[in-house]
């Protein structure tokens, strides 16, 4: 059996820190030994320095079963302890082997599970107080004025649990750069308290094992890496280390522990809503392993600090919330003023800067800019907002650094390095905004950030020098807090509520004067209407009554070019009368308000076929009807709708062909009309077919317009209102018509009627 390491060789050769495979190094810490086993318990690695715990070689232990190494009694202790495992809550497992006790945690790694064992440091298994801790930490709640007050507790608390020499804790920013928010040290130590750490101290990867394991101990940051042992024919080398106790450590933060002085560490993670808040870092300045229980104490007061991140926060923000209440409801009444000048009132009202803390404000409204408290040159918020507009930043956002939205802000940071911006939706420039300006901040860090990892010839190493290196953050105003962000957009959208009001109630102070001006117009029109309908129709009769006396003059005393103006004169005013009584026919379907009653339209048929008797023997005309459905409908006017069709399907017949009209009725499910909107309901649908002259299809939405023919005037009369007024009829019997045709072949008009639910 050949034997090979799985040391991961590649970090020297790295050239970003954040490439660097942390989870997979291939070697363990010394300060206990390692085996991953698969699901039957047989052993497919095992650390280096196994025999110096248990003295038996690697050779002897890889692929083979944990019982053949420890014991058959040991391996069903194991099993079941296997069966009541959870990652969620890992109980360690004691392993008594020649004479040592072992405290040994189980992981999942893929398809196996580590097995680690450490001796406990002093030989003893001490259990941790737990109604100490919890005792002490219910005192901590209660002395604690505020978040920054607990975090200072529990590192005191942590120091005393832990015997560390420094123990800090780093808060991280939104970029993830720390700052150490509680320390408590020994006397002798420099206080790091206050200070600044950049994000590439603790790079992504990093970060992504903090999250997924919640404690990390280097007993020894000189310690040697031991390497982990597989057979030769292994297909996959790698073994995840991400959830091992014992994993060995990034030797370029080894590097960078040992350019600090510090010769033990132990971090645990601090997690707020799924993100890595901060840690608690336990530095030793010298060699410190400590016991597995002790370990978990400490992993305690991380939980308990956890508890009230939010809590704290949450009340921290509830106190700032409640401290700007009574500003807000003076500015919600002020909103909803019905005044018209409720904005230059809001302007000159204090409290419209103070309820989010602000020192300007502005509202772009109708391409007018209203401003309140110290603001920026109106030239320069008007580019602001069109800069705004034109990245399509159509949600409210808020930031301290504007100028990373908006370089040219530079010329204005001392009066606008921070914004909250509320859009009033889109195609509109129109907005609100608040203004902060700029806060120069003094940062002290730990060392100058941007030279944190060096590289050299022999590939990365982390900085040296963590003397103090001062930095002045400018182009920065205070942070916006939830509570005022809040506020704002309250204020904002009960401005834009009022704003909108105000609009749609001038609005309809326009839709009241346009109506009183079409009242009059329709007045003027219905005289019109009353003159043509009546004053026009006596000048026509007399018109008529002279041309007829003239025409029928049996002296013959008129030369025939007289007869022939006259004969033109009195077929004009034929031609003005038919026009005058089908204005009035569609005038009087437009004015229809009745009551729409069951219709049986074989009835109204009969009818038609009645008036137009002679019409229909003088053309030889054939009507070919299916029994017809009854409809909801007006029986006067259905008359008129069907006389119509069927006058035109006479009128427009081919000269050597007489007229035969079919008329088919159908059921359909859903109608498109000619807007394309799908009405899903029932219709029924009746076609007057004809075999006439036809038309060019291309017309076919267009002969229903009032006064559209598609026929020559000469050849055939009419007025082109007929079917305006069939249409007509179909829309207010809450139907639709529409026509298809061919020239030479004939023309299809079909009416589409509500079924009756």
């Amino acid at each position: 059996m050949i034997i090979n390491t799985i040391v991961n060789r590649d970090v020297a050769n790295l050239q970003d820190c954040e490439s660097e495979p942390i989870h997979v190094p291939g070697s363990i810490q010394p300060h206990g030994f390692l085996l991953a086993l698969d699901d039957t318990l047989r052993v497919v690695y095992c650390s280096e320095n196994c025999a110096a715990f248990i003295g038996i070689p690697v050779e002897k232990i890889l692929t083979n079963r944990f019982g053949a190494i420890f014991s058959n009694e040991r391996e069903e202790s194991l099993k079941i302890h296997l069966r009541d495992f959870s990652p969620q809550n890992p109980l360690p497992f004691i392993l008594d082997f020649q004479n040592v006790k072992y405290n040994c945690t189980l992981q999942p790694t893929g398809n196996l599970f580590l097995f680690e064992a450490e001796p406990f440091p002093d030989g003893q298994m001490l259990l941790p107080d737990l109604y100490v801790q919890t005792r002490n930490f219910v005192n901590y709640l209660q002395e604690a004025a505020s978040l920054q007050a607990l975090s200072q507790l529990i590192a005191t608390e942590t120091r005393a649990i832990t015997g560390y020499d420094r123990v800090m804790i780093y808060k991280f920013d939104e970029h993830y750069n720390g700052e150490v928010i509680a320390e408590s040290k020994r006397d002798d130590l420099e206080p790091f308290l206050g200070l600044h750490y950049p994000h590439t101290d603790i790079p992504a990867q990093a970060r992504e094992l903090y999250l997924r394991n919640l404690m990390r101990m280097i007993a020894d940051v000189y310690y040697t890496p031991v390497p982990i042992c597989t057979v030769e024919n292994r297909t996959h080398r790698d073994l995840d280390l991400s959830l091992s106790v014992l994993r060995s450590v990034s030797p370029i933060h080894i590097e960078y522990l040992k350019n600090m002085g510090v010769g033990a560490t132990l971090t645990i993670s601090l997690i707020n809503n799924g993100r890595l808040w901060g840690l608690i870092s336990c530095h030793h300045y010298s060699p410190k392993n400590l016991p597995h229980y002790t370990r978990f104490s400490a992993l305690m007061q991380g939980h308990f600090l956890t508890s009230q991140i939010n809590v704290r926060q949450q009340a921290e923000e509830y106190a700032l919330a409640k401290s700007i209440e009574h500003i807000l409801e003076v500015i919600l009444s002020l909103t909803n003023s019905e005044q018209h000048n409720f904005l230059q009132n809001l302007l000159s009202e204090e409290h419209i800067l103070k309820v989010v803390n602000a020192t300007g404000f502005a509202i772009l409204h109708a391409d007018v800019l209203y401003l309140a408290g110290v603001t920026p040159t109106d030239g320069e918020i008007r580019g602001l907002i069109e800069a705004l507009s034109a990245d399509n930043l159509q949600v409210p956002l808020h930031t301290n650094r504007l100028i990373d939205l908006y370089p040219a802000s530079e010329h204005f940071t001392d009066k606008a390095a921070g914004i909250i911006y509320h859009p009033f939706g889109q195609h509109t420039q129109d907005c609100i905004l608040w203004f902060r300006p700029e806060s120069p901040l003094e940062v002290n860090w730990a060392g100058e950030p941007e030279k944190s990892i060096e590289h050299n010839p022999n590939g990365l190493s982390p900085r040296k020098s963590f003397a103090l290196w001062q930095q002045i953050k400018k182009f920065e105003s205070r942070p916006w807090e939830k509570p005022e962000v809040t506020a704002a957009s309250t204020v904002s959208y009960a401005l834009q509520k009022q704003i909108h009001f105000g609009q749609l109630a001038e609005e309809k102070q326009k839709l009241v004067q346009l109506s009183e001006k079409l009242r009059s117009v329709v007045a003027e029109l219905e005289n019109i209407n009353w003159i043509s309908t009546h004053d026009l129709k006596e000048p026509l009769r007399k018109i008529q009554t002279f041309a007829s006396r003239i025409l029928e003059d049996e002296n013959h005393t008129h030369t025939p070019m007289v007869i022939q103006s006259v004969q033109r004169m009195n077929d004009a005013a034929v031609r003005m009368q038919t026009l005058i009584h089908d204005l009035v026919s569609y005038t009087h379907v437009n004015k229809l308000e009745n009551n729409l009653v069951p219709t049986d339209l074989n009835a109204v048929l009969d009818e038609v076929s009645t008036e137009l008797h002679v019409e229909l023997e003088e053309k030889k005309a054939v009507i070919d009807s299916d029994l017809l459905p009854q409809v909801l409908g007006v029986a006067f006017l259905l008359q008129q709708l069907f006389l119509n069709l069927v006058r035109n399907s006479i009128k427009f017949s081919k000269k050597d062909l007489a007229p035969h009209i079919q008329i088919r009725t159908t059921t359909i499910e859903k109608v498109i009309t000619e807007d394309n909107q799908l009405l899903n309901r029932p219709f029924h649908k009746i076609s007057f077919i004809d075999n006439g002259v036809g038309f060019d299809n291309q017309y076919a939405s267009q002969i229903f317009d009032v006064f559209k023919r598609v026929h020559n005037a000469s050849q055939y009369q009419g007025t082109g209102i007929g079917l305006a007024i069939c249409k007509k009829i179909m829309q207010n019997h809450n139907g639709f018509i529409d026509a298809t045709s061919e020239k030479n072949i004939g023309t299809t008009i079909n009416l589409y009627f509500p079924q009756a639910l």
